[in-house]
């Protein structure tokens, strides 16, 4: 059975969910999107990637033709039309179509809105949470903020895929992303900690993107007593960390361990980590907006 789509103010079988060739998501990746969960008929700080995604949308000068509320509407009602329990949404907003020249201003119809909602994702297969992720850092470096900021969640996604494609061939997990100074930044999908002398250590939002996953780790962390901490480091930092883990809403908390070949902490997942794993497990399944 399909699931709907909305589309432009429309509610869509999928098959019929359809865009022009002329739209510059598609041909420049002109548009942003989110990422958000949904457990147990709620859906986890939906009112964050809400305001995260116009947060997005302002950075690129696109306006979304509806208000936030408006717009948050949109998301609960496309998961009842999809009888959501648990699953993934994806709002996408586009510059609309336009002409195959770049410029802006040439997509005069205005943006194309986009709301998927299925049940489940599953980034990684259960025995990953239970053994551990293994990762190898990547030769292509994160696109530094004086390029673009790390913030916007834009449709263009070329350089993580880069590092996608060359962790696959290596046949890691994922890729680890280095920034343009050699501090590590974050992972192709993922926000990236170690755990060090009792605390989680994570880089600096200034170089990869503010994961609302990763903002939910720290939280945690504080009101478990551990001691969390926002600052750059190094990939012998991760070598030689005790645990590490990656953060993100489709991967929720993944603990890593290895990296590059070398073995982090016992080479399982370790104490803080799964702490963290569980505590957001309680979080997310009992706490959200009511879809119903």
């Amino acid at each position: 059975m399909e699931i709907a789509v909305y589309l432009d103010g429309k509610f869509l079988p999928e098959s019929d969910a359809k865009i022009t060739v002329f739209d510059h998501g598609l041909l420049y990746g002109d548009g942003v999107f989110e990422g958000i969960r949904a457990y147990n008929k709620r859906v986890f700080k939906l009112e964050r990637h809400v305001e995260r995604m116009y947060q997005s949308a302002k950075a690129i000068d696109l306006k979304i033709p509806h208000t936030r509320e408006e717009f948050t509407e949109l998301i609960l009602e496309t998961c009842r039309r999809n009888n959501i329990v648990d699953g993934y949404i994806r709002p996408i907003v586009t510059r609309g179509p336009g002409d195959l020249g770049l410029d802006p201003r040439k997509c005069k119809r205005g943006p194309t809105v986009a709301i998927i909602a299925q049940p489940g994702i599953t980034l990684y297969p259960k025995e990953k949470y239970e053994k551990g992720l293994r990762l190898v850092t990547s030769s292509y470096r994160r696109v530094p903020p004086q390029s673009l900021s790390p913030s916007i969640k834009s449709l263009n996604y070329l350089n993580q895929i880069m590092a996608r494609v060359e962790a696959n061939q290596y046949g890691a997990d994922e890729a680890l992303l280095l920034d343009i100074n050699g501090f590590v930044s974050e992972a192709s999908a993922d926000n990236f900690f170690i755990v060090q002398n009792h605390s989680v250590i994570t880089p600096p939002t200034s170089t990869n993107l503010p994961g609302v996953t990763r903002e939910t780790a720290l939280e945690l962390a504080e009101k478990l007593g551990i001691r969390a901490e926002e600052k750059p480091f190094t990939l012998y930092d991760v070598w030689a960390s005790a645990e590490a883990f990656i953060t993100g809403t489709a991967a929720e908390i993944g603990p890593v361990v290895e990296v590059d070949g070398r073995t982090i902490g016992e080479g399982k997942p370790g104490k803080v980590t799964k702490q963290l794993m569980k505590a957001f497990r309680d979080l997310v399944t009992t706490t959200g907006t009511p879809i119903y």
